[in-house]
């Protein structure tokens, strides 16, 4: 091995890294373009919901007593509090506006993290390690395995009992 920085690129899992840094910096440039579209979107949506909050509140406001001055006053209060929010997110919620933004929220959320599961895999295989993927399929087959073992003892004991009668 040599003591130049540079030879540590030619060894190893760093070999395969630097093989694959392109696929990692090609993800990395997505992410940020991702990023700029969900930063967009989920800062509409917030707007939404405090514009929503907002009206709702002066709602309240207007309707209800200044102070209340007893406890039937205060759950007066309290039902026309609920009932005007319950409207008025329920309209946003419902509002085409708010539907295609949430979309298009959710959408650029699981671009983000299609990308990072991407780079996590890249990474993984430069050290030879099984990728997320490889891991579940493994574990469902030890899942698998551990019921139809469950599934034999049970017949076995079963059976065992049948025959000690």
């Amino acid at each position: 091995m040599s003591s130049k920085p540079q030879a540590l690129t030619s060894i190893g899992p760093m070999r395969a890294f630097a093989a694959n840094s392109k696929k990692i910096a090609v993800e990395l440039i997505e992410i940020n373009e991702n990023l700029l579209g969900f930063n967009q979107y989920i800062t509409e949506y917030y707007k939404q919901l405090s514009e929503t909050w907002g009206v709702a509140q002066k709602k309240v406001n207007q309707k209800a007593p200044k102070i209340p001055q007893d406890v039937e006053q205060i759950e007066a209060v309290k039902r026309i509090w609920i009932d005007i929010f319950d409207n008025d997110f329920t309209e946003l919620f419902d509002s085409k506006k708010f539907g295609e933004n949430y979309g298009n929220l959710v959408s650029k959320e699981l671009e983000l993290t299609k990308h990072w599961n991407n780079i996590t895999n890249v990474i993984l295989q430069s050290v030879n390690l099984p990728s997320k993927e490889e891991v579940d399929e493994v574990y469902k087959e030890i899942h698998s395995l551990k019921k139809r073992v469950s599934k034999l003892e049970l017949e076995l004991k079963k059976e065992k009992r049948k025959n000690a009668k």
